[in-house]
């Protein structure tokens, strides 16, 4: 990850991609068990404070400095804790069997990064634990709402499903939707979203 072109996106004033939290994960929440969550490219933090105002235990980890100290500003604005960890995640180890959640939005990642991260989520999730995941579908190249621009960076829901081999998939899909996450991402785009269980 390029770390510094993200502390350059962070530091312009306001949150890039606002202070609401992704529209899945909240559809989804309540699948989500109670307990530590582990956030993935957290960025500035909208997704973390909003578990951690529903009580769960949080852990933000991002390359970017910038933008988890945002994500600490704004966890103080609402009145919750959420763990901060610097940290590029081509570096960074999952602790198998620690996480109730793993929660993935709009972290993408080159394959040689992914892969092996993704493979880290399914031990790092307890039994019953919860993948809960959003990104850009390899079709995103054709909207201009945001996301990478390179094909590899983006997600096709078969590799996913592959990648993340030892979960039970319970929603797997690639559609299309507005999405509305501040100034970074707004428009109709075709994004993947899934929720897996580890048995």
């Amino acid at each position: 990850m390029k770390t510094t072109n993200w502390d350059e996106r962070y530091s312009e004033s306001g949150y890039l991609y606002g202070t609401t939290p992704n529209a899945f994960l909240v559809s989804v929440v309540d699948r989500l068990p109670q307990g530590n969550i582990l956030m993935l490219g957290e960025g500035e933090g909208r997704n973390g404070v909003y578990l951690a105002s529903l009580g769960y235990r949080v852990t933000a980890v991002d390359g970017s400095e910038v933008g988890l100290c945002k994500a600490a500003e704004l966890a103080a604005e609402r009145g919750v804790e959420l763990t901060a960890v610097v940290a590029d995640l081509d570096g960074y180890e999952i602790e198998p069997q620690k996480w109730d959640g793993i929660v993935s939005c709009y972290c993408h990642l080159p394959p040689a990064i992914r892969l092996p991260l993704h493979r880290q989520v399914v031990s790092g999730l307890r039994p019953g634990g919860v993948l809960v995941l959003e990104g850009f579908s390899q079709e995103q190249l054709a909207y201009d709402t945001g996301g990478p621009k390179s094909l590899d960076m983006l997600l096709d829901l078969d590799e996913l499903k592959q990648e993340l081999a030892g979960l039970e998939f319970v929603h797997a899909v690639t559609l299309e939707r507005d999405v509305k996450e501040g100034r970074g991402h707004t428009g109709i785009a075709s994004v993947v979203q899934l929720l897996g269980i580890k048995p």
